[in-house]
């Protein structure tokens, strides 16, 4: 059973990107790292926006 989660999984998994961007604090001036799940076709756009 658990072959078959791990399978589906794997499959489903490439239309998906893991975007890591780097934002700046106000705050402290220091950069933090924001990760996030994106679908392949849509990570140019979440790249673009601020």
């Amino acid at each position: 059973m658990a072959k078959k989660v791990v399978a589906t999984l794997q499959a489903q998994g490439k239309e998906f990107a893991k975007v890591i961007r780097t934002v700046r604090s106000e705050k402290t001036g220091a950069y933090t790292f924001t990760e996030d799940i994106v679908p392949n076709d849509r990570v140019q756009e979440y790249l673009s926006k601020r």
